[in-house]
């Protein structure tokens, strides 16, 4: 089990990425949380394990088809045993 803070920037709020990275996250099997951040980003907390998040973070780089991701910054932390994905506020 691994943890990942993803941080994705570029055109990701008004474009149903929250919504659809929890899709992609019950999908995959992937547990944590998505939120907008006041400076425009989306920011994820993902837990599952490697080839997993792999795939998870392949399809946060392209985000939905309203999206336009810039940049993507992952960085792993301690596993803090998610139990479902959430979109949080």
């Amino acid at each position: 089990m691994k943890h990942f803070n993803i941080r994705v920037s570029g055109k990701v709020q008004g474009v149903y990425f929250r919504a659809s990275t929890r899709e992609q996250a019950d999908r995959l099997g992937v547990k944590g949380f998505v939120c907008n951040e006041a400076n425009g980003d989306v920011y994820i907390e993902a837990e599952s394990n490697e080839d997993t998040l792999n795939k998870f973070l392949e399809w946060c780089a392209q985000g939905p088809a309203r999206a336009s991701v810039d940049q993507i910054k992952v960085s792993e932390g301690a596993v803090k045993g998610f139990t479902s994905f959430e979109i949080t506020r």
